[in-house]
């Protein structure tokens, strides 16, 4: 019986928080805000003056967010590392084998 109320419970929450967090007042999918244009408008006509690249993704990636991807790469690496100094420490080496 208590499993029943708390499954009920958690229902009746998930259901509250479902209906609270609903798009209400949201923008339509695919239109993008006026700031957005706005950014999207700069960087479209500003990066080959500003980096000399010829593609906008490029440009963004490497010139205009480079020490962001700089950084995204070192956790990424850090997090593999990390993983494989935790699988690895299961494994036991016979000597001599």
């Amino acid at each position: 019986m208590r499993k029943a109320i708390a499954s009920a419970a958690l229902l009746i929450i998930f259901g509250i928080f479902l209906i609270t967090s609903s798009p209400i007042g949201l923008h339509p999918f695919g239109e993008p805000l006026e700031e957005q244009r706005l950014t999207d408008l700069h960087y479209i006509e500003r990066t080959r003056a500003d980096t000399g690249s010829n593609n906008v993704v490029t440009a963004v990636l490497f010139d205009y967010r480079g020490y962001d991807t700089l950084g995204e790469a070192t956790v990424l690496f850090a997090a593999i590392i990390g993983c494989a100094a935790i699988l690895g420490a299961g494994i036991r080496r016979e000597p001599g084998g």
